[in-house]
């Protein structure tokens, strides 16, 4: 399992969004300096786990799901997250 799907895994586990995005980015840095060649993700994560929750609160979340992830594999992460109402106001939609 690459560290994408084992992202998911958890994201999926630890949330239960209703919508899960996870794109590695690692192409776009690739000869930056101080970068690695691998490692860069974006998320944009929907969760009912969000609702009522600061932005703060929500990466810590997400911080806390990824675990050893982000020593051991994810060098950077974007994070966007939303609960369900946030995200529909924001003309998205869901599954």
């Amino acid at each position: 399992m690459d560290i994408r799907q084992t992202m998911e895994l958890r994201l999926r586990e630890r949330l239960a969004p209703t919508l899960l995005e996870i794109a590695d980015e690692s192409h776009k840095h690739v000869g930056h300096a101080g970068a690695s060649a691998g490692g860069h993700f974006s998320c944009v994560i929907v969760a009912a786990a969000f609702r009522g929750r600061s932005a703060l609160e929500r990466h810590r979340a997400v911080y806390d799901a990824l675990g050893d992830l982000l020593r051991h594999g994810i060098h950077a992460l974007a994070l966007e997250t939303f609960d369900p109402e946030e995200w529909q106001k924001r003309g998205g939609t869901l599954p």
